[in-house]
């Protein structure tokens, strides 16, 4: 009985101490070891030695009860001012960073800022013992560096510069300074117009440069010995105070009126060259038409010239050719009267005359061609037939006679 009893107490304190080490396990645990995940970098002090580890792989590593701090490997500053919210939450906003500009303007600059951390373990040892958290890190290094750059670099310029022209070297230079460090500057008096409209004296920073024209470093950056790598800033927002925002809004409507009126001016001047032009243009254009014109009446005159010319020297060749051609036509019929006398046309000739003495003849009244008394002698009556073929004959041989025809029969045609 009493050693069933021992069996039993024995089980009892076997199961309670396997509890206590199963719950002293689960609370333990996470001291023992700790999951790195591959977006952090991680450090380990020993709770007994006080050893720093620093660890930059990801997976599982032996905490062994000491203490852990991670930081990002790569993380966002974010400088957001409750006056830049518009649509936004504005409790989560941060506070932003505030320019004051040689004329007394204010603005306030919201953005944000990335930044790297080191992965070599003494640099990352550094920043662990300075700061003890990346939190801290961004809140009294970077933002100090960032903060120092925007009052060292507002007074480089006026607010209507910062709003217009020189924007884009405002945000180089509080980019540099804020990796680099903030610049050696002078202090130089200016005569210029505040940001209330009043002409006054001012004070205005130069920046100093080296032989080769870098600027000198007044103090090194807070974050330069660490070896943290910063990312140029990304600026969302310029917020401005009202009068400034009231004074750049003038400065910009005069400045756009004077660039308007110049490129009127412009405009007007490159107008009054293209009149001048296009009527050179017109000139020419009018100039070679008339001369197109008069080269075209030049050249119809010219041809017509020598159309007449052509012309007279067609009528001088036709006229040649025609007093040629009579020529020719007289040497010919010379030549037939000298071979002939034109015998065939005299013929021609005789015999017409004698038809129509023979159609004359016929035509008269019967007896006509006789007298009705013959004085003379007995035998000579009666001859009126006769008498009629005597005149006949005559008038024949008249007309032979001036023809200039033989009728006499020699041979070959002959004529007188």
């Amino acid at each position: 009985m009493l050693a069933k009893v021992s069996l039993n107490m024995g089980r009892i304190l076997g199961a309670s101490f396997a509890t206590l080490i199963v719950v002293f396990l689960i609370l333990t645990g996470p001291m023992i070891v700790e999951n790195l995940d591959a977006s952090e970098i991680m450090v380990i002090q020993s709770p007994i030695s006080g050893e720093l580890a620093v660890y930059t792989d990801p997976g599982w590593k032996i905490q062994g009860f000491g203490t852990v701090t991670k930081y990002p490997r790569r993380n966002e500053l974010s400088f957001l001012d409750p006056a830049c919210v518009i649509n936004g939450d504005r409790e989560k906003a941060t506070r932003g960073l505030h320019l004051r500009f040689y004329d007394g303007g204010n603005a306030i600059l919201c953005g944000t800022m990335s930044w790297v951390m080191p992965l070599d373990p003494k640099n990352v040892l550094s920043i662990h013992k300075d700061f003890r958290s990346a939190e801290a890190f961004e809140t009294q290094a970077i933002r100090r560096s960032m903060e120092a750059a925007a009052t060292f670099s507002g007074p480089a310029m006026s607010s209507f510069e910062s709003a217009a022209g020189r924007r884009n070297e405002l945000l180089q230079i509080l980019n540099d300074q804020t990796l680099g460090g903030v610049y050696k500057t002078i202090t130089k008096s200016i005569r210029a117009t505040d940001i209330a409209g009043v002409e006054k004296d001012m004070q205005v920073i130069e920046i100093v440069r080296d032989e080769k024209g870098f600027p000198l470093r007044a103090q090194s950056s807070f974050v330069q010995a660490y070896n943290v790598q910063l990312l140029p800033m990304t600026i969302n927002t310029f917020k401005y105070e009202d009068r400034v925002e009231d004074q750049i809004r003038q400065q910009q409507d005069a400045t756009n009126a004077a660039v308007v009126a110049i490129a009127n001016a412009k405009k007007a001047d490159q107008d009054a060259l293209t009149v001048e032009a296009q009527g050179r243009a017109n000139a020419a254009r009018a100039k070679w038409e008339q001369e197109t014109l008069n080269a075209k009446t030049i050249a119809d005159a010219q041809a017509r010239v020598t159309i007449a010319q052509a012309g007279v020297e067609e009528a001088d060749a036709f006229k040649k050719a025609e007093i040629l051609k009579g020529q020719g036509e007289a040497e010919r019929k010379r030549m037939v009267m000298q071979a002939d006398g034109q015998l065939e046309k005299k013929l021609e000739a005789l015999v017409r005359i004698n038809s129509m003495y023979a159609d004359a003849i016929k035509e008269a009244a019967p007896g006509a061609w006789s007298p009705t008394v013959v004085m003379g002698s007995q035998g000579t009556q009666g001859n009126g037939g006769m008498n009629a073929t005597a005149l006949v004959d005559l008038l024949t041989a008249r007309t032979a006679r001036d023809l200039g025809v033989d009728l006499r029969v020699q041979g070959s045609g002959n004529t007188k």
